[in-house]
């Protein structure tokens, strides 16, 4: 089991903290707004410690869930898609496997040969695993590079095969609105980082359970929560 993060030397409790980066994460509110809703329930804090929580906290509980994870399919959808940031065009490089899992994200300011050779590398470091089969769109740097990482690994080129890919780009593209844009590549990359792991946490495919099995599947989802933020069996801290 994974060892929740210290708050040591933060006056607010862990529930209070790690409720904040879940509000953060899951839904497209801004810290201001979070200021709003945590006064509207006896809470004091300011718009700016809920934005250092986030920036704190978040990569620490997504990581956790990360780790939680089954192994990841042998098949992986790999896309890139455009973010404007501060009136640059920069890309986000995105890998989910057939489950539709995101596996890793990159931002990047190209998406030439060597962009995709260092995604397919990262990817492959931070999976700790080779797939089967990679499936890719007809952007040319995508073969270069497969060529040179992991020749071995069946690749298949095809637009139409790549729609679990694009899907996943949706949530991005509804978060990026709701914020009016990304300031830097760094913030983009801490934020989406983070994003990609503790957003879909909290997004079962609804659509394919029942009522019951929906809310006994998100009761076990939160236990999850609970355990890696430290808010489950731990005193609080003051």
């Amino acid at each position: 089991m994974d060892s929740a993060p210290s708050y040591k030397g933060h006056r607010y409790p862990v529930e209070v903290i790690s409720h904040c980066v879940w509000l953060y994460f899951r839904f497209p509110l801004s810290f201001r707004e979070m200021e709003e809703l945590m006064l509207q329930r006896g809470v004091i804090v300011s718009h700016e410690t809920i934005r250092r929580w986030c920036l704190k906290f978040g990569q620490s509980y997504a990581g956790a869930l990360r780790r939680r994870r089954a192994r990841p399919g042998d098949k992986w959808h790999l896309d890139e898609v455009f973010l404007t940031i501060n009136g640059e065009r920069k890309y986000l490089w995105r890998a989910v496997d057939a489950d539709g899992t995101v596996l890793d994200i990159l931002v990047q300011s190209r998406r030439d040969k060597a962009a995709a050779r260092r995604f397919f590398r990262r990817l492959l470091q931070t999976t700790r695993t080779v797939p089967r089969v990679v499936v890719t769109d007809k952007l040319r740097p995508y073969g270069a590079a497969h060529r040179e990482v992991r020749p071995s690994v069946e690749h298949r080129c095809h637009k139409g095969l790549n729609n679990r890919a694009e899907n996943s780009h949706q949530p991005t593209r509804q978060r990026e609105r709701a914020m009016k844009g990304f300031r830097s590549v760094g913030g983009a990359q801490r934020f989406l980082a983070a994003f990609s792991g503790i957003s879909p946490h909290f997004r079962p495919f609804r659509h394919l359970m029942t009522a019951a099995h929906y809310r006994a599947e998100m009761a076990v989802r939160f236990a999850i929560w609970d355990q890696i933020t430290g808010a489950a069996g731990r005193p609080t801290t003051a």
